[in-house]
């Protein structure tokens, strides 16, 4: 008997990288056979964020190569793709329309079919692209735009159990390297001066950490970092100590809001052992890691981080989650339209700006 092989192009364009990858499932084995990535870094570092019409205009200058540099590196042609998956959402709707457009052209032309990810469940399903897990298990995602929990109970099937109410984490890093002039990103800018600082030299508030429930708020942390930052001279020393007081305060955070998803997990998953994914592109702070994994030896937990280039936005987790729905047939019309806003709970409130208590 030979086993179904199924191949899957996927895009992603939500933010500020452009992807382009062919992912292949043979049995139970995944394989990525290219997985290339564009980014726009040099375009918007000297705005110290991404800027949505330009961010647009670059995705829609190299799709077309990124393509084929994705079938070259693959070493296949079209014929041998079976769907097309494209990030429909969350995120910049200039961006997704590009990749959406592009994903839409080439399944009307090629008469495959077309699917449309959730950003979101790329993220939350990326750790299967090296490792295998069973369902479920819970995921912390961490990223520019998002910063949530969410139970991944099976697929297709999610329970945010805790968002943030303002500021995501990596526009949380992002601008504080901004009041300290820093460079963009500012995850990694923070990461490498908080190596020769001094973790305990400001006291940072810990927003929500009283309040028994998984949500977070980064706003006022911000604010206090502004506030120290306009009484001082923004000298080397002062930046490296400051960044380590942010990155342990953030540690800190979301080590004690971990804690709270961990319980809430165990409440309704009585399995020996939680799984924690940790997924996105603040994933990649070895920092966070550390204070994460130490929760290890004290909370029957295990916590699973994707390589590095599967923590940031890239084609591999759109073309896997692309396979899962092709195995299960679910595909879309050529009508359907980006969502620049689109939980992967369908349930989940719309959290920013609201005030929470208790829970």
């Amino acid at each position: 008997m030979t086993m179904k092989k199924i191949r899957v192009l996927g895009i992603e364009s939500s933010c500020d990288e452009t992807s382009v990858s062919i992912v292949e499932k043979v049995g139970d084995k995944t394989k990525v056979l290219s997985n290339i990535v564009k980014s726009q870094l040099d375009i918007h570092k000297d705005y110290g964020g991404v800027v949505p019409e330009l961010a647009a205009r670059a995705h829609s200058d190299v799709i077309h190569k990124l393509i084929q540099m994705a079938l070259d590196k693959a070493k296949i042609t079209f014929r041998g793709v079976h769907a097309i998956a494209s990030t429909a959402g969350p995120g910049l709707l200039g961006g997704l329309l590009v990749g959406v457009v592009a994903g839409k052209t080439l399944a009307s032309s090629l008469k495959k079919p077309f699917i449309a990810v959730n950003h979101l469940e790329g993220h939350a399903l990326s750790i299967k692209l090296e490792q295998k897990i069973e369902f479920p298990y819970l995921l912390l995602l961490v990223s520019g735009g998002h910063t949530e929990f969410t139970i991944i109970k099976k697929f297709n099937s999610y329970k945010r159990i805790g968002t943030t109410i303002d500021d995501a984490l990596g526009e949380a890093f992002d601008k504080t390297a901004r009041l300290l002039k820093m460079g963009y990103p500012g995850g990694p800018e923070i990461e490498k001066y908080a190596k020769e600082g001094d973790e305990n030299k400001y006291k940072l508030p810990l927003p929500l950490i009283n309040e028994k429930n998984c949500h977070f708020s980064f706003a006022g942390l911000k604010s206090a970092v502004a506030n120290i930052v306009a009484k001082n001279k923004c000298t080397e020393k002062f930046k490296k100590d400051m960044s380590a007081s942010f990155q342990k305060t953030i540690n800190q955070i979301l080590s004690i809001k971990t804690q709270r998803a961990i319980e809430h997990f165990k409440s309704i998953d009585k399995s020996k052992t939680t799984k924690i994914v940790v997924a996105g592109g603040v994933a990649a702070n070895k920092s966070l890691r550390g204070a994460l994994t130490k929760l290890e030896s004290t909370h029957r937990c295990e916590f699973l981080f994707p390589s590095i280039k599967y923590c940031t936005d890239n084609g591999a987790m759109i073309a896997l989650a692309g396979i899962e729905r092709f195995e299960r047939n679910i595909f879309n019309k050529l009508d359907f339209k980006p969502r620049p806003r689109w939980p992967l709970d369908k349930n989940a409130l719309f959290m920013k700006g609201k005030r929470i208590v208790g829970e």
